[in-house]
């Protein structure tokens, strides 16, 4: 069984920080694509930031240059050091991973449970 776990979430003032984690552990053959994504109340879960095994990144416009994801390969750990943060940052935020899992035939995406981030202003 394969899961991915969530930490660092909480509550924080406007222009405040957070760093998010993700670990990732089970039957895990490889893991390519890492993620982060966010749901706020009422809207659509939004990409906020991908990362390729390799290290190239992907950041949504209305995080760039205050987010920054990376990730620990021998960990199989993502995190999201999210800095500046606005009120409109405030959603559940989502784990996802792409990964090669023992005993499944391709690579399948796995999500975890998500951690919640509230920004006051």
């Amino acid at each position: 069984q394969v899961q991915l776990v969530e930490s660092g979430g909480g509550s924080v003032q406007a222009g405040g920080s957070l760093r998010l984690s993700c670990a990732a552990s089970g039957s895990i053959l490889g893991i390519a694509n890492m993620g982060w994504y966010r749901q706020a109340p009422g809207k659509q879960r939004e990409l906020v930031a991908t990362i390729t095994g390799g290290g190239f990144t992907n950041y949504a416009d209305s995080v760039k240059g205050r987010f920054t994801i990376s990730r620990d390969n021998v960990k199989n750990e993502v995190y999201l050091q999210m800095t500046s943060l606005t009120p409109e940052d405030t959603a559940v935020y989502y784990c996802n991973a792409e990964m090669a899992v023992m005993g499944v035939r391709h690579t399948s995406f796995y999500w975890g449970q998500g951690t919640q981030v509230t920004v006051s202003s």
